[in-house]
């Protein structure tokens, strides 16, 4: 990992709460001059630290009712199948975010739908037809405790002092 200092890390806290900040607000915030504030954000994209910037969108809002946790079993763990299934399901929009896992189960995904019958009729028509399926248990979200994009930055802080 590259050195980040205290600045770099306010940097990225500032722009994990607020993305749409100027230049001249993070800078006033991070307590640096605008220009040095642009090089070091120019920089930490550079560096791979920030991979991009998003609008959080209210999956409610869009008519997404449903979050269903979908552990996908692959029949047989060779190499050339489950990258075959990784590419599968990353071509599926519905599916917001997949993870090889350890444990039962090979893939844990986070699957959104219009409601429970658009999900099951999502469920047969897809994610049961993906290769090298052998099995698929779901769970439903029955309400958002907390749901953040934003990655905990205070052990580089605590790593400096």
């Amino acid at each position: 990992m590259n050195t980040l200092d205290k600045f770099d890390i306010a940097i990225l806290n500032e722009l994990q709460a607020d993305a749409r900040l100027t230049n001249a607000e993070l800078a006033q915030r991070v307590g640096l001059s605008a220009a040095p504030c642009w090089r070091r954000v120019r920089a930490l994209e550079e560096q791979g630290f920030i991979k991009g910037y998003r609008a959080e969108i209210d999956r409610h809002k869009i008519g997404l009712g449903v979050l269903a946790f979908v552990r996908l079993d692959a029949d047989r763990s060779t190499g050339n199948l489950t990258r075959k299934m990784e590419e599968a399901i990353r071509q599926i929009p519905e599916v917001v975010s997949c993870h090889y896992i350890s444990g039962t189960g090979t893939f844990e995904l986070q699957v959104v739908a219009r409601d429970l019958d658009s999900f099951s009729q999502f469920a047969r028509d897809v994610l049961l037809n993906l290769p090298n399926v052998k099995d698929m248990h779901t769970s439903f979200s029955l309400g958002e405790v907390k749901a953040s994009g934003a990655l905990p930055l205070t052990h580089l802080a605590r790593a400096k002092g």
